[in-house]
C-alpha cells in the first residue's frame, strides 16, 4: 500500500514538471516533493513501523523517488535555462555589419609640449629639475634675491597678496633660493619650471598667469661664457641649428651684470622684417651671472663660488615656435585651438 502511494506521489510530480512553464514554478515543485515538509519526507517516519525485512526496500523507495523527482526538475530547469541564454544573446548582438564609431583622438597643448621639451634639453645638458610651492612667502619671492622691502624693481613684479607676507610667486626663482638653501655651498645645477603670477592686463601678450623654466648654476669657476654657451645650445636644440643669439645688457636685481637674450628671426633669417621690427632678432629670455649678494644671502662664498642664472617663458617659447598670436588661447580650453597642434606633436 505504502509502496503504492510513493508511485502515485511520483507520477503525480512528474505531470506538474512536464505542465510547468516557468523556473519559479520548477522551484514550488521542487519544495513541494522534495521539502521537508513534503509527503515523501514525511512517509520515513513509517519506516520504524515495519516489520525488519520490509524497512530497507521502503527506505529504498523513497529515496529512488526523490532522486527521480530531483533529476527531472533539473532537466527542466536546464530547459530553461538555455532559453533564457539565448534570448539574452540574442539582444545583445552585434550587427558587424555597421560602420564603427571613430574613437576621438586628442591632441596636447603646445604648452605642455614645450615645457616637457625644454626640461629634456636640459636634462641632457645634466641638469636637475627641482620644483617649489606656487604660494611662496616674501623672503624667498623678493628678499633673497636681492630684492628687499620697497625695492623699486618691486613694482614690475606686482603680485597676488594672500597677506603682508604670502603671495603668489611672481617668478620660479623662489625655488632657486629654496635648492640653494637645501644644497648649503654645494654646487647647483637646476631647471625650475612651473607657474608664476603677476598682476598684469590680458592682452594678446600679456596674462595674470604664465609659466617659466628658470635655470641655475653654481659653481667653482663659471663665467659669462658658460652662461652664452648654454643659451645658445638651447637656443639651437629648441628652434634650429641656424638660429643665433646675441647678449645685450640688461638689469635684474638678482643678477649682476645682467642680460637680455635675443636669437634671429626665423621669418627674416636674421635680415629684418615687421616680425622682428626690422632689428633681425627677437627677444626670447633673460639671464645673468648671479649677484654675489644672492650667493652670499643663500650660504655661498662670492669668493670662492659664482654662477648663472636665466628665465624662460614657456608662452612667449611656443608662440615663436607656432607662430601664436594671443597668449590667452592657451588657457581658453577651446579644442579648436588644441587640434591645430595634433599632427605636429
Amino acid at each position: 500500500m505504502a509502496n503504492e502511494k510513493i508511485t502515485q506521489i511520483v507520477a503525480n510530480a512528474l505531470e506538474k514538471i512536464k505542465a510547468s512553464s516557468i523556473a519559479d514554478e520548477l522551484v514550488e515543485l521542487k519544495n513541494t516533493f522534495l521539502g521537508k515538509k513534503s509527503e515523501l519526507s514525511s512517509m520515513t517516519s513509517l519506516i520504524g513501523t515495519l516489520p525488519n525485512e520490509e524497512k530497507k526496500s521502503f527506505g529504498a523507495a523513497i529515496h529512488e523517488a526523490k532522486e527521480k523527482i530531483s533529476v527531472e526538475i533539473e532537466k527542466k530547469l536546464a530547459i530553461f535555462r538555455e532559453k533564457e541564454l539565448n534570448e539574452k544573446l540574442a539582444k545583445e548582438s552585434i550587427d558587424i555589419s555597421l560602420p564603427g564609431k571613430d574613437a576621438h583622438v586628442g591632441a596636447r597643448n603646445p604648452f605642455h609640449v614645450i615645457i616637457d621639451e625644454i626640461t629634456d634639453i636640459f636634462l641632457g645638458m645634466g641638469f636637475e629639475v627641482a620644483k617649489g610651492p606656487e604660494i611662496e612667502s616674501d623672503l624667498y619671492n623678493f628678499e633673497l634675491l636681492n630684492l628687499p622691502k620697497d625695492h623699486p624693481a618691486r613694482d614690475m613684479q606686482d603680485t597676488f597678496y594672500i597677506d603682508a607676507n604670502t603671495l603668489l610667486r611672481t617668478h620660479t626663482s623662489p625655488v632657486q633660493a629654496r635648492t640653494m638653501e637645501a644644497k648649503k655651498g654645494e654646487p647647483v645645477r637646476i631647471i625650475c619650471p612651473g607657474k608664476t603670477y603677476r598682476r598684469d592686463d590680458d592682452d594678446a601678450t600679456h596674462s595674470h598667469q604664465f609659466a617659466q623654466v628658470e635655470g641655475l648654476v653654481i659653481d667653482k669657476d663659471i663665467n659669462i661664457g658658460h652662461l652664452k654657451a648654454t643659451l645658445e645650445l638651447f637656443a639651437k636644440k629648441m628652434f634650429g641649428e641656424k638660429r643665433e643669439i646675441r647678449l645685450r645688457s640688461s638689469f635684474f636685481p638678482f643678477t649682476e651684470p645682467s642680460v637680455e637674450v635675443d636669437i634671429t628671426c626665423a621669418n627674416c633669417g636674421g635680415k629684418g622684417c615687421n616680425i622682428c621690427k626690422g632689428t633681425g632678432y627677437i627677444e626670447i629670455l633673460g639671464g645673468g651671472m648671479v649677484h654675489p649678494n644672492v650667493l652670499k644671502m643663500n650660504g655661498y662664498d662670492p669668493d670662492k663660488y659664482s654662477g648663472f642664472a636665466f628665465g624662460i617663458g614657456i608662452e612667449r617659447v611656443a608662440m615663436l615656435r607656432y607662430g601664436i598670436d594671443d597668449i590667452r588661447k592657451f588657457y581658453t580650453n577651446d579644442v579648436r585651438f588644441i587640434h591645430q597642434f595634433g599632427k605636429k606633436n
